[in-house]
């Protein structure tokens, strides 16, 4: 069966969709290896210099999905235990969790199975929803999500693990880990506090309310609100410029600001050295002077 995943390249840019829309765009596991395999891809891929996310219908990803994947996932390598840890559901604010099966991190919608050891969930979870954060954050080509809908859960953090989140007007937020009884998985008490600091990272995580769109830009969480008729004409004019960029500062600017949090002065400037020396290497850093020397608008080629 085919994975509900496009993608295609377009001047430079790769648009990635999800679609599931009768399930608010909910992860199945080969989704998520298929996302994972995307991301690896374009950083590797000269034609690729920006990647847009998005989903169709009303959700941009609802989170995992917990009642099962539909899809068979073709195993990777190494193979998960079991699927990824949940993070929501088909509706996250109507739609409660399978009543026969507990919404559990270690089941996620599946029925136990017998000689489970300890270390299987964390060891899912790590290989799963961590990966695919993994995957977006560590991705050395700008990314955009363009959030459509509801997104929930692990579809949340997908979208704030990306550099830039457009959202739609009818665009909503949802930590909704504390109505499952559940503890936030893929990675987002790593992504919340540094967005939007500590207190408001457990307000939203603590009480699990929907976030509109507007209050998540004056959080910090967005950078900017649009119409939805016009979120995907502004992504597109977002990602083109990312796209004519120098892309491999680009690159190297993202590592700089993703690990600013996680380290000291002196180690933050040795770090931002070596980036320089990395990039007066590369192509469009001669352009940019050259043409900065000559008064001309820089033509850059992204090596």
């Amino acid at each position: 069966m085919k994975i509900p995943v496009h993608h295609r390249v377009s001047g430079r840019v790769a648009t990635v969709t999800l679609d599931r829309p009768e399930a608010l765009n909910a992860l199945t596991p080969a989704q998520r290896d298929r996302l994972i395999e995307l991301f690896t891809a374009f950083s590797a891929d000269p034609e690729v210099r920006a990647v847009v996310l998005t989903g169709t219908g009303r959700g941009f990803c609802a989170g995992a999905d917990l009642r099962g994947d539909p899809t068979p996932a073709p195993a990777p390598t190494p193979p998960p235990v079991n699927p990824p840890g949940p993070g929501g559901i088909s509706d996250p604010s109507t739609t409660p969790p399978p009543a026969t099966v507990p919404a559990t991190a270690e089941t996620s919608g599946r029925p136990p199975r017998a000689g489970r050891v300890a270390g299987d969930v964390s060891r899912t979870l790590r290989l799963g929803a961590q990966r695919l954060i993994g995957a977006v954050l560590d991705c050395e080509k700008p990314v955009i999500a363009a959030v459509n809908g509801t997104a929930a859960g692990l579809g949340a953090h997908l979208a704030l693990a990306c550099d830039l989140v457009l959202a739609a007007e009818s665009a909503r937020f949802i930590e909704v880990f504390v109505r499952r009884g559940l503890v936030p998985d893929a990675g987002g008490a790593y992504l919340l506090p540094r967005l939007i600091g500590p207190q408001r990272a457990k307000e939203l995580m603590f009480f699990g309310d929907a976030l509109g769109a507007v209050d998540a830009q004056r959080l910090g969480l967005v950078n900017r609100v649009v119409p939805d008729a016009e979120l995907a004409e502004t992504a597109a004019g977002w990602a083109e410029r990312l796209a004519s960029g120098p892309t491999r500062a680009l690159a190297l600017t993202k590592q700089l600001v993703n690990s600013s949090l996680e380290t000291d002065r002196a180690a933050a400037f040795a770090a931002e050295a070596a980036a320089q020396e990395l990039n007066m290497a590369t192509h469009d850093a001669q352009e940019g002077l050259r043409s900065f020397a000559a008064r001309e608008s820089p033509v850059f080629r992204g090596r």
